[in-house]
């Protein structure tokens, strides 16, 4: 048996909108069987085209903070670096020496040391909210303190500060932007919206806030939130990137740990779970996102297919009329013939005729075994009494 037919997320699909690293993620999904829908939904702006980076830079280092926050590693070295263009880099490492430099995690801390600085403190959890309350509870009131952003402002984090006393000064080291190609990003939202994906992820808030934004525009945002509130896994690196989507009613899943090999091993233990897995005609059927394992053997099926066999699997071993069916097609129209045609294709593509019966002037049924529950598990409750009420 090919190993391949059994990776964790083989017959699944995955939409990637990363932009940055964003081919790390992938080859990692790809790894481990899902096929990628890759749509960037934002794109970096150039810091050394930045000018209000430049003017914050110049602020900084004509009159010293107390205080310096660095939230993202690869913000902080672009700061370092866009500074040693300008002329100014020995300036501005001169100013972080003087001040009392808080950084978020272990990334960052590695970027302020290769920079030949040492942090004061860096919280345990790489939690903004840890160093926020470090912050509130030794007392702002009369400091200046300079926050590094992370492509956005921080909700709450400033407002905070700002209400204990502190004059803060904010630091835009890199900015997000809508992507020049928006094609990538609008198949992605007609895939989202048409049960195309099995899952979304999402490395950072501004790529989330873009999303939802360019779904706007298209006229489609409420239609989008209804798909991810009940389709597809909304998968996040960590809390910070799930807030735009939580905050409209979207669940979301991160790693203990906010780094891309969590997420995707998050990924593994999610998407098999939500499989649906039935016992039919003998084998044991998990009907996954755009293909189904039989017997640990993966069998890609069309889309039509798809929709047939996920109308079957809602009422397994009861007969499903064949008007009900064309009605689950996508795009179907009024022959019912179309329904015979995908359930042909659906039948060659499974490679045993015998997991789905054709009920003469009635429609069409998946033959559940008889007594399932105790061969593979307990089934869930309506599946098992269908089970024994249809076949027992």
């Amino acid at each position: 048996m090919d190993d391949r037919n059994t990776r964790p997320l083989a017959g699944f699909t995955v939409g990637v909108t990363a932009a940055r690293r964003a081919d790390e993620l992938i080859a990692l999904l790809r790894r481990r069987g899902a096929s990628v829908l890759h749509a960037p939904a934002l794109r970096i702006v150039p810091l050394a085209d930045d000018s209000e980076l430049l003017a914050a830079t110049k602020e900084l280092i004509g009159c010293p903070p107390d205080v310096v926050v660095a939230t993202t590693a690869i913000g902080f070295r672009g700061w370092v670096e866009a500074a040693d263009g300008w002329g100014i880099g020995e300036g501005l490492l001169e100013t972080l020496r003087s001040t009392e430099l808080l950084v978020r995690g272990p990334k960052v801390k590695g970027a302020v040391r290769a920079a030949g600085l040492v942090e004061e403190w860096s919280p345990e959890s790489e939690s903004l909210a840890e160093v926020l309350d470090r912050l509130l509870s030794a007392g702002v009131d009369g400091r200046r303190i300079a926050l590094q952003l992370h492509g956005e402002p921080l909700p709450g984090f400033v407002e905070a500060l700002r209400a204990g006393g502190a004059e803060v000064v904010v630091v835009p080291v890199y900015r997000w932007m809508p992507p020049e190609d928006l094609a990538p990003l609008d198949r992605l939202l007609d895939a989202i919206v048409g049960g195309a994906v099995d899952a979304v992820s999402f490395t950072s808030a501004p790529a989330a806030a873009s999303l939802l934004s360019r779904a706007g525009e298209r006229g489609m945002r409420e239609a989008v939130l209804d798909a991810l509130r009940g389709g597809p896994l909304s998968a996040c690196v960590g809390p910070v990137t799930a807030l735009p989507l939580q905050a409209l009613g979207v669940d979301t899943v991160q790693p203990e740990r906010f780094r891309l090999g969590p997420l995707v091993q998050l990924l593994c233990q999610e998407l098999p779970g939500r499989a649906r897995v039935l016992p039919v005609a003998g084998h044991r059927m998990e009907i996954r996102g755009h293909a189904v394992l039989l017997d640990a053997e993966l069998r890609p099926v069309p889309p039509a297919g798809m929709a047939l066999l996920r109308a079957l699997a809602r009422r397994p071993g009861w007969v499903v009329a064949r008007a009900e069916l064309l009605r689950a097609l996508p795009g179907a129209g009024r022959d019912e013939h179309a329904v015979e045609t995908a359930m042909a294709r659906l039948r060659a593509a499974l490679g045993a005729p015998n997991l789905i019966q054709t009920v003469v002037k009635r429609g069409y049924r998946l033959s559940l075994d008889a007594g399932g529950d105790d061969k593979y598990g307990e089934l869930p409750q309506d599946v098992a009494v269908t089970a024994r009420g249809v076949l027992g």
